[in-house]
């Protein structure tokens, strides 16, 4: 994660951050994610139904995508030198273009949209969170997630 002092942090506002590593999607992360959360439809835990589906293969939950930012985008986003934490604060808006099929790779790319100070020694941060699958031309989605750092 790069540190910067607080007063330059606008001066990222509106810049590509970066973008992290390829992540493969297996079907093991998929059905982990179904277990986890009870969400056990065909298109995600059923191989050879969903095959018969237009996607022509299982694929990953929307919400299994999202909870991917935080890990993706740790050594991107850009956080106020003195930071004692930074917390999850929610997602202003997200689209899902297409959706990510088993055993697809995806990386994050990250922009920084905006930089705002709550309270004192407290930055709210809103990035945008485009999440790309190898080899498609477009993204699973686009998300403007936002983080709250305390200094």
């Amino acid at each position: 994660m790069p540190y910067v002092p607080v007063a330059e942090l606008s001066q990222y506002v509106g810049k590509e951050l970066g973008r992290s590593e390829w992540l493969k999607i297996d079907q093991e992360r998929i059905n982990l994610f179904a277990e986890a959360t009870g969400d056990f439809q065909f298109i995600h835990v059923d191989p050879a139904k969903a095959a018969k589906t237009p996607f022509g293969s299982t694929i990953a939950h929307g919400f299994l995508t999202l909870s991917l930012i935080p890990k993706l985008m740790e050594n991107i986003l850009v956080l106020p030198e003195g930071l004692k934490m930074v917390v999850n604060y929610g997602l202003d808006s997200v689209r899902f273009i297409q959706p990510v099929k088993v055993d697809s790779r995806v990386r994050l790319a990250v922009s920084l949209g905006e930089v705002i100070e709550k309270k004192p020694g407290q930055w709210l941060l809103k990035a945008t969170a485009t999440l790309e699958i190898e080899g498609e031309e477009k993204p699973a989605y686009i998300a403007e997630p936002l983080s709250l750092a305390f200094v």
